[in-house]
């Protein structure tokens, strides 16, 4: 949560210290009815506290903070309405030192006296309720920004604001957005805070496609909010709306938007599961030359695997090749190997499908059946028989390779080669 600011405290500490009349708030209730604020009359202080409340401002005024702390605490006031002054200077002066349970300890007594003048006692309601926040007295504080709204007859979209924090601190979903929404309501324009704050109700409430509705809204408002684009798109994908998701993400990226790792990796994924691998291959291969991607052995595979579906052979054997070299990955070798051999490069498969086998994989009949293929298209049908009959061995593979393994050795028979 933001700071307040406490400088606004020396600005309130000078306004307590005058002696005229109170400044007028405009009432929300009929002329009939006065506000409180309005039947509540100012009035002096008595003289011998005046003049203690004189001479502490004037050391206020020249600096001396601490002086004027000092000459208050020993004035001595002799009515309620002087005590409850002095103790509202006091606890402006103690937040000013940042001494806020001093300042809160003063400020409790002025508002629970209830007897300052009309502007005096709400300016006192709401410094005492804005401390109260800061310091992470969150029931309390709710309590006083509804006293203050009920003595001033005023409602404030920032003060709804901080109640909304309140509440969210105690985890009240449903009081945070009755508040968010009033603050909206009386705002002059879009408040960021305030919508964040339903959003964050309905993302805790499980309430994905209400946060929806709230970021759909958000995004148009502050579009320069690179987070917000980022968020929508997510929870279109957690509301499985994926076409929207998708281009979601494709314009905050054209926008410049999407600046880490996972979101380029998102992106790239959606765009492979919704037609154009070869756009999620070349996005993902310029982020990753870029230095935003990482480039790893997992990082690798998943580049090959967009070439692969895009059916750019020769750069998704090159990718796999990359990512087993990076983690001696026989899995990887394997695919290397496979789409070499589809590539007509039986030789250049035959390197990986061994490098396959050095490496280890789950079953082995695989890369030997892939090597009789290989070794086949090569005319070397002696080595195809030896690596199907190794793969008839393995009982993932050995329905197919048993197959083969005539038709190996007719091909040896009419190219007289013994096996």
């Amino acid at each position: 949560m933001r700071k307040l600011s406490l400088r606004t405290t020396s600005i309130a500490a000078a306004l307590i210290l005058s002696f005229g009349g109170s400044l007028a708030l405009v009432p929300a209730v009929s002329a009939v009815e006065k506000c409180p604020i309005e039947k509540r009359k100012s009035k002096a202080v008595g003289q011998s506290a005046a003049k203690k409340v004189q001479k502490s401002f004037k050391a206020y005024t020249e600096g001396s903070l601490d002086e004027a702390i000092a000459i208050l605490l020993e004035s001595n006031p002799k009515s309620k309405f002087d005590t409850a002054y002095v103790d509202r200077m006091l606890g402006n002066f103690y937040a000013e030192k940042a001494q806020m349970d001093t300042a809160i300890k003063y400020l409790k007594t002025a508002v629970d006296a209830d007897i300052l003048g009309g502007t005096d006692h709400a300016a006192t309601l709401k410094l005492y309720a804005d401390l109260l926040i800061q310091e992470k007295m969150f029931k309390e504080s709710i309590t006083y920004y509804y006293k203050w709204m009920a003595f001033t007859c005023k409602e404030d979209a920032q003060v709804y604001r901080r109640i909304g924090i309140g509440y969210s601190e105690q985890k009240n979903w449903n009081k945070v957005l009755e508040v968010a929404d009033k603050g909206l309501a009386l705002s002059d324009k879009p408040d960021k805070g305030l919508y964040q704050m339903k959003l964050t109700a309905y993302f805790n409430q499980k309430k994905y496609p209400e946060a929806v509705k709230v970021l759909e809204t958000m995004v148009p408002l502050f579009s320069d909010d690179k987070r917000l684009w980022v968020q929508l798109a997510q929870f279109y994908l957690m509301t499985e709306k994926y076409t929207k998701s998708l281009a979601t993400y494709d314009l905050a990226y054209k926008n410049g938007f999407l600046e880490t790792a996972g979101n380029i990796t998102r992106l790239a994924q959606l765009l492979a599961q919704n037609g154009s691998p070869y756009r999620a291959a070349k996005i993902y291969e310029k982020h990753m030359k870029a230095g935003t991607i990482k480039e790893d052995e997992k990082t690798l595979g998943i580049l090959a695997g967009f070439y692969h579906n895009a059916k750019e052979l020769r750069e998704a054997a090159s990718y796999y090749g990359k990512a087993a070299d990076a983690g001696n990955n026989g899995k990887y070798y394997l695919r290397q190997g496979r789409i070499l051999s589809l590539d007509g490069k039986s030789k250049a498969a035959v390197r990986a499908l061994k490098k396959s086998l050095d490496a280890g994989i789950e079953y082995p009949g695989e890369a030997q059946f892939e090597l009789a293929l290989a070794y086949l298209n090569l005319k070397q049908y002696k080595s195809a028989y030896s690596r199907a009959k190794l793969a008839a061995k393995d009982k993932k593979t050995a329905r197919a390779a048993k197959s083969y393994l005539s038709y190996i050795k007719e091909k040896a028979r009419v190219h007289n080669v013994a096996l």
